[in-house]
């Protein structure tokens, strides 16, 4: 019965990581290319705004389905253990999980980063059309955006380091209690000899 439980979830889990993949594959364009028109046309102001509408939408979805993974591995952890080759396969779908997410983070990084810039360049392009005055005026204030967005460029980095360093210390102490859990099993094996066969 138990079997048949960590089958179903396992299943549950492929379908929903191939589902994540394709999600993550349209996302990464969408992220990529959402604005690119805006800076051709001032007809083409609309296309951002409805890029970005896109985005977040697919953002949003994605998120759902990641806690929806999470919650099939937490479930098919809490079953009990039927052998070294089921702890092996939880183990490859946490990973799936954390790979996933790793990069939906760093796509809307790198999205964000990207707007940041285009606006940037948008209000430098409007600085040198404008009097001297207002010229020297937008210069400040577009080096001082500049800042602001290298200081955040900085911190979001910074966050995908933490989050490097956070995955390798889950799957540290995820790989000690598997170990743990072996040495167990063995040991119920030794004392139990018909139970291993």
């Amino acid at each position: 019965m138990v079997g048949s439980s960590y089958d179903v979830l396992r299943k549950q889990a492929r379908t929903l990581e191939n589902e994540i993949d394709l999600k993550l594959v349209a996302f990464s364009k969408i992220g990529a290319g959402s604005s690119i028109s805006s800076s051709n046309s001032s007809a083409a102001d609309t296309s951002p705004l409805l890029g970005e509408h896109v985005f977040d939408s697919l953002s949003a979805e994605i998120e759902q389905m990641l806690d929806k993974l999470s919650t099939l591995n937490e479930s098919m952890s809490e079953l009990p253990a039927t052998g070294s080759a089921a702890m092996h396969t939880l183990q490859r779908h946490r990973e799936i999980l954390q790979g996933y997410r790793q990069e939906f983070n760093k796509i809307c990084a790198n999205h964000t980063m990207r707007i940041e810039r285009e606006e940037l360049l948008r209000g430098s392009g409007l600085a040198t059309s404008g009097s001297p005055s207002i010229s020297g005026l937008s210069r400040r204030e577009m080096y001082m955006k500049e800042s602001g967005h290298l200081s955040s460029a900085s911190n979001m980095v910074n966050d995908q380091i933490n989050i490097a360093i956070e995955t390798r210390d889950n799957l540290h102490a995820q790989r000690q209690a598997f170990k743990r859990l072996q040495t167990r099993l063995n040991d119920i094996s030794n004392r139990f000899p018909l139970i291993s066969r």
